[in-house]
């Protein structure tokens, strides 16, 4: 069996399941809701990051783990075939990374292209979409890493949970308090480095600097608006995100060639 094969079955599986649907739909209401009820400009930005920035990683990690763990069974049955690992993972991780990336895209693209995008231009709308599914690929694989590292589901799941408490809540408060505890010393380098640290950090300074509210992404963003302007930012962050996708995946796809089915 070729890996497109196994990609299109992965595929056809994870879009037939009733959570996919429940996801597109949530994420498609909330939006038309924002733009309904939460008005226009910077407040209905705002709002929609909020969502991109806490729900988008949420269900990636959730539904990431919980994918590895349930495809044991398939893992086992297609590695006795003469199927490489490689293959196999690139088809796994595809297979479900690929839907919930579009889920998003459709449900908040569709209601972006019935209010005729946002206040920012065309192009905004497109950053919003491209953030967060950047932010789906991310967090996929870190899914992927985790699950491979931890045999009992618990374990991966609790994992996830707690990583995305530490990137989405905890970290900006750590860092936050490192930069105060620094005092006179030069803080922008470090607060530059911080945000590099963390995917979701960046997709935040991204998305506020495009819809030109940087003075909402706090003093990272105030950081990386210094030493990056314009389409400079765009690309520094897109390298730091395609990384963030690629590391968790390449110790994801060690682990799983290692692995002991």
């Amino acid at each position: 069996m070729s890996i497109r094969r196994l990609l299109l079955a992965e595929v056809r599986n994870i879009v037939r399941s009733r959570w996919f649907i429940v996801y597109a739909l949530l994420l498609l209401g909330l939006t038309d809701l924002l733009f309904r009820f939460g008005g226009s400009g910077p407040r209905a930005v705002l709002s929609l990051t909020n969502v991109v920035l806490a729900l988008v990683p949420l269900v990636a990690l959730v539904f990431g783990t919980t994918h590895v763990y349930h495809a044991r069974e398939f893992i086992e049955l297609m590695l006795a075939q003469p199927i490489g690992r490689r293959p196999l993972y690139a088809a796994l991780y595809g297979g479900l990374s690929l839907p919930l990336a579009g889920a998003y895209a459709a449900g908040v693209g569709l209601p972006l292209l019935w209010h005729r995008g946002l206040s920012g231009g065309a192009g905004a709308g497109l950053i919003l979409v491209a953030a967060g599914v950047a932010l789906t690929f991310v967090f996929t694989a870190i899914a992927f890493a985790l699950a491979l590292r931890f045999e009992e589901r618990a374990v991966g799941l609790g994992a996830a949970i707690i990583t995305w408490l530490l990137m989405v809540v905890v970290y900006d408060g750590l860092l936050l308090l490192a930069l105060v505890s620094m005092g006179d010393w030069p803080s922008e380098t470090p607060a530059l480095v911080a945000t590099m640290l963390n995917p979701v950090d960046l997709g935040r300074v991204l998305l506020l600097l495009q819809f030109d509210l940087s003075a909402l992404s706090g003093y990272t963003g105030a950081v990386f608006e210094h030493f990056f302007r314009g389409s400079t930012a765009l690309l520094v962050a897109s390298v730091a995100l395609l990384l963030w996708v690629l590391i968790p995946l390449g110790l994801g796809l060690r682990r799983f060639e290692r692995k002991d089915w």
